[in-house]
């Protein structure tokens, strides 16, 4: 009986998503994720319904799946993608932020003429947005204008803001003009943001045309904000005068100006020496200045920061600040953590600010803070950020400590964070032992081994101890510098420890012994993973089979390989040991090997052909893995086309590259 579409769906979601598990990085598309299909028996069933049915719910987090998917059903004989398929495979693309892809679909929908739904725009135009491609953003918006009103104004207004933000004035300014063209309703963020940037350069009279088009069609525009931004526009760019012309203009409009408007004019005047303007704008502030309406602006900064417009927060929560007006401390705290990403300084300010009010910063807004200082090497800065809380008595909990130990190690300031072990203990807390952790990799990071090694004495003689973490980060640091034993001596004390070691753990002494050349030690380690757990040895086969090659011990990663039961080894272990033996030029070793795979685990060969076909296209030395194919053939149990066995490898190396298969050497 044939399934229906849900059903159909379901089955075949789940089996892309299982067996990609298996693979190496998981979540992605391979070629062994076509014979699982094949085996499944779906190719009859497919239909641009199913595709997007497949998609859109069940791959959309999963690009890669969703791509290779869309991609494997387009080769289905007679088969052709249609409206509905796109636009599943466009939403997944567009969540995932992988450009590329997208605009090379968007290329193929243009080209076959086909009409896509405006929610597919709005996501894709959304996506650049985020990803900070407003120009591409444009292009398409550009393209699909008329949909204007299906899109949104959400994005619209979205789009506007990013454009303006960027600097790309006169696209905005398009934008805009559709907005209106098309009844698309503007708001204070969008029209906000265009207009404080568009009126630096402007006319004033072109600036009031567009303030008269907003008024015509009605839009949600807080005015006193929209008088604030022009105000500071003309100021930033020197055109104090006209800024205070322009007050009238705006007033009966109904765009009132507040104080805050008034204030940034009265400061112009005041650095260029104007005494008697200052004293004009404070008389007519006196007479038509309305106060400013805290929590609109609370409202409209945090609508900034949603949308990523992080210069226009901070120029605004500066004013703010700077003529000491009324502002929140969320809206403090918001502006902290988010303008610290591009702006330490002015985060700093806004800290002290906080601070001079007797507030102070939430944990994550410190946390955030202080990532954002590391991030940019401000470790001066995060060290004031420390004396100003710690003189405030602030710490008083281990979450708060912790964090600050965190973030000093981060900036590698040992001895600082070491202190701050010290005063919590003073204080009465015990330290966790992630910050004797964090301070050990510090260490360790900042080749610090004496110190790490008194840390790690001390941890026991406080009665901390350690645990899976802090042997990782030992054993990691000695395998690195060529102390292999100390890393075997560690990793034999987790062991009588009980202490049941991870895929770090091995991976980083595996490759300690294989740079030693101490193979057989390796080997011994690496029994220890398949005692332990077998699926964790097939986790870190990969990894070990690498290691080896990299040393040149082709018969010894051979030995392993052919060493192993079947539910360690894998395909991709093989393929892997294959690519390194093809670029060292050991032909007769790696047909030795595929023989021996086509003997022992000849299920295996459909897998690592479909692999090694693939690895062509970005392959220097494609001869080898041709030998490899054609060997394969001869020894699989599966029928291949007969026509690789009609060619010379080198007629094929010929037509591989004719049809761009593979690059030319």
């Amino acid at each position: 009986m044939k399934p229906s579409l849900s059903e159909a769906a379901i089955r075949i979601s789940r089996a892309i998503i299982s067996a990609s598990n298996q693979s190496r990085p998981t979540r992605s598309w391979s070629p062994s994720l076509e014979q699982t299909l094949h085996r499944l028996g779906c190719h009859d069933l497919l239909s641009p319904s199913l595709v997007a049915r497949v998609i859109d719910p069940f791959l959309l987090p999963h690009h890669s799946l969703a791509l290779g998917f869309f991609y494997w059903a387009s080769q289905k004989p007679g088969f052709t993608h249609t409206s509905i398929s796109y636009q599943s495979v466009l939403k997944s693309l567009s969540i995932s932020r992988q450009f590329n892809a997208v605009e090379r679909l968007l290329k193929d929908v243009k080209t076959q003429k086909i009409l896509l739904h405006s929610s597919v725009y709005r996501s894709v135009i959304a996506s650049y947005i985020i990803g900070k491609r407003t120009q591409n953003a444009f292009l398409i918006f550009n393209e699909v204008s008329a949909l204007s009103r299906e899109i949104g104004p959400d994005t619209c207004n979205s789009l506007l803001a990013a454009l303006a933000s960027d600097g790309c004035v006169v696209y905005a300014q398009r934008v805009f003009d559709e907005m209106i063209k098309q009844g698309v309703t503007l708001n204070s963020l969008g029209f906000g943001v265009f207009i404080w940037r568009f009126c630096r350069n402007a006319e004033l009279g072109t600036t009031l045309s567009l303030l008269d088009e907003v008024i015509k069609h009605a839009s949600k525009i807080n005015g006193s904000i929209i008088a604030l931004l022009i105000i500071h526009g003309l100021c930033q760019a020197s055109r104090v005068s006209e800024a205070f012309e322009f007050f009238e203009e705006l007033r009966m409009r109904e765009y009132k100006p507040d104080f805050m408007a008034y204030r940034i004019v009265t400061e112009a005047f005041r650095l260029k020496g104007s005494a008697d303007e200052v004293q004009k704008v404070l008389k007519k502030k006196r007479k038509l200045g309305v106060a400013p309406r805290e929590n609109d602006y609370r409202e409209f900064i945090f609508d900034l920061i949603s949308e990523r417009r992080l210069p226009e927060a901070k120029e605004l929560g500066e004013v703010i600040i700077n003529g000491n007006f009324p502002i929140r401390n969320d809206v403090l705290n918001a502006l902290v953590g988010s303008v610290s990403s591009v702006d330490p300084g002015s985060a700093m300010l806004f800290f002290k600010f906080m601070i001079s009010k007797e507030s102070f910063p939430t944990l994550l807004t410190l946390s955030n803070l202080g990532r954002n200082l590391c991030k940019h090497e401000k470790t001066d800065e995060l060290l004031e950020v420390f004396h100003i809380l710690s003189s405030k008595n602030y710490f008083s909990d281990l979450e708060s400590y912790s964090a600050m130990v965190s973030f000093l190690c981060k900036a590698g300031r040992v001895r600082e964070a070491y202190g701050v072990l010290q005063e919590m203990k003073k204080n009465g807390l015990d330290p966790d032992i992630s910050s004797y952790n964090c301070l050990m990799e510090a260490c360790c990071r900042e080749d610090l081994l004496r110190p790490a090694k008194r840390l790690w004495d001390e941890m026991f003689a406080s009665g901390y101890g350690v645990n899976l973490k802090t042997y990782n980060i030992l054993i990691q640091k000695f395998s690195d510098i060529g102390q292999i034993q100390d890393a075997q001596w560690l990793f034999q004390q987790m062991l009588e420890k009980g202490v049941n070691p991870d895929a770090t753990t091995y991976t980083s002494l595996l490759e300690g012994l294989c740079q030693e050349k101490q193979f057989e030690s390796a080997f011994e380690v690496f029994k220890k993973s398949l005692e332990q757990d077998a699926m964790l040895a097939r986790t870190i086969l990969n990894t070990f089979i690498v290691y080896i090659c990299r040393e040149g011990n082709f018969p010894f990663a051979s030995k392993l390989l052919c060493g192993l039961t079947n539910d360690v080894g894998h395909p991709d272990s093989h393929v892997i040991f294959l690519k390194y033996l093809a670029d060292a030029g050991e032909i007769s070793t790696s047909i030795e090997h595929i023989k021996w795979v086509g003997s022992s685990s000849p299920s295996m060969l459909p897998t690592i052909s479909a692999a090694l076909f693939a690895s062509l296209a970005s392959s220097s030395k494609p001869e080898p893995i041709l030998k490899m194919l054609q060997t394969i053939q001869d020894k699989s149990p599966v029928p291949y086309n007969d026509s690789w066995k009609e060619l010379s490898v080198e007629s094929q190396v010929v037509q591989l590259r004719e049809v761009g298969l593979i690059p030319n050497v």
